[in-house]
């Protein structure tokens, strides 16, 4: 038989980043990570354009934090219901992924690698103006440069850091868009309700429990430590190997 058991460190890290995140969210030095955030939130968008056969034209971040991909989409209802949910939903897989493959399979400094690899292909291929390449292409270098220099304990907090923050931003984005009906009227939700008989606060209703099962989920699979064994009644204990 075998067991896992809750890695306490890293929960107690993650809520201090949460309560941390709140209590400096207004102030400038959040603001690299909240549009580490909404690249993530248009690169979700990107990724579902491609998976249902579309194509992507630009991807733009701006310093006030909002963000466009601008895409050509299959008529379809599904391709717009996957394309358009795909912003919070893809928030929240990105940040469980990291989360997931940091701890539970130890890639911290690949995870970190690929995110400099992910905003470089970004700002290449996507990136129109000079301002998304400009961040994109910077905050690439010190991904990379963290990857291959930085001790692999701090890596795995920074990896941590980013993960928590992405599901923190999403979160309070779509309790935005649920809550506050001016911001849901310009939100996904409403392109959504546009072009069907669903209203904008039932698809910020479903992306929110959506988006909150993919992070506790993700989230309590990753905070676990790697299955030991139990002993078995009379057996003896194997001696550790050094």
């Amino acid at each position: 038989m075998v067991r896992s058991e809750l890695h306490v460190g890293r929960l107690v890290t993650l809520i201090a980043i949460v309560v941390g995140s709140v209590v400096l969210w207004d102030t400038p030095v959040l603001t690299p990570f909240k549009l580490l955030a909404v690249m993530g939130h248009e690169t979700g968008h990107a990724l579902a354009a491609k998976l249902v056969g579309g194509d992507v034209n630009q991807v733009t971040v701006r310093l006030n934090q909002s963000g466009e991909c601008l895409s050509a989409i299959p008529d379809g209802f599904f391709a717009r219901v996957l394309v358009y949910s795909g912003g919070y939903v893809g928030s929240a897989v990105i940040a469980v992924l990291l989360l997931v493959l940091t701890f539970r399979f130890n890639a911290r400094r690949a995870m970190l690698g690929a995110a400099a690899v992910w905003l470089t292909v970004m700002a290449v291929f996507y990136g129109r103006d000079l301002f998304t390449l400009g961040f994109c292409l910077g905050m690439a270098v010190l991904f990379a440069a963290g990857a291959k220099w930085l001790p692999v304990e701090l890596v795995g907090a920074f990896n941590l850091f980013i993960a928590t923050f992405t599901a923190l931003y999403a979160a309070m984005d779509l309790k935005d868009d649920l809550w506050t009906s001016q911001v849901r009227a310009m939100s996904d939700a409403q392109l959504l309700a546009n072009v069907t008989i669903v209203p904008a606060i039932v698809w910020a209703f479903l992306w929110t429990m959506v988006s909150v099962a993919i992070l506790v989920m993700g989230g309590w699979f990753a905070l676990k430590d790697r299955k030991v064994p139990l002993a078995q009644p009379g057996s003896k204990p194997m001696p550790l190997q050094a």
